[in-house]
């Protein structure tokens, strides 16, 4: 299998978020797990001065540009070009381009593999984040994103949770 590169689309601008739901979306319903690994919209801290109160926000890095980490083929292809707010991928004609590392590094985006010392079964607590001191036992691993899937008790019933690898720890 083809390894998986950062792309970035064009956009209309203001419609980012919504390009980056519609993906996540599709990736969901046509099961694209496995090729398109993540959607981002680069944001960053900015302080803003209202009314002599200084304020931290959020902005867009790139307004009307979303970053797409995934494998290149056809399919792949048709979905992200043909999602609704997407004018196209960054490169010559219709041939996509993807970032290189040195792009990459003040994105602050890794691509380096974290080695983790759990496995699928394995009991484990939540050390930050909402989920900060719940207990949970590892249902899936997705090394790609970095995160698992661990069944937390919510209301009474075991829901299903996505964490970072960097929020978690064995017990």
């Amino acid at each position: 299998m083809a390894e998986a590169s950062w792309y970035v689309v064009h956009t209309y601008s203001g419609y980012e978020n919504k390009v980056k739901a519609n993906i996540e979306k599709t990736i969901e319903n046509r099961h694209l797990e496995d090729q398109i690994l993540e959607v981002r919209v680069p944001m960053q801290d900015v302080v803003e001065m209202k009314n002599g109160a200084r304020k931290q926000v959020q902005k867009k890095m790139f307004p009307g540009y979303v970053l797409i980490n995934m494998v290149m083929n056809d399919d792949t292809w048709y979905v992200v070009r043909n999602t609704r707010g997407v004018t196209g991928f960054v490169g010559p004609g219709s041939k996509p381009v993807p970032l290189t590392e040195a792009e990459m590094r003040p994105l602050g985006i890794q691509s380096e593999n974290v080695v983790v010392d759990f496995k699928e079964g394995d009991t484990v607590t939540v050390t930050g984040g909402v989920w900060a001191d719940t207990v949970g036992v590892i249902q899936s691993m997705n090394h790609s994103k970095q995160c698992v899937i661990i069944n937390v008790d919510l209301f009474g019933r075991e829901t299903p949770v996505e964490i970072s690898f960097s929020e978690i720890r064995k017990m």
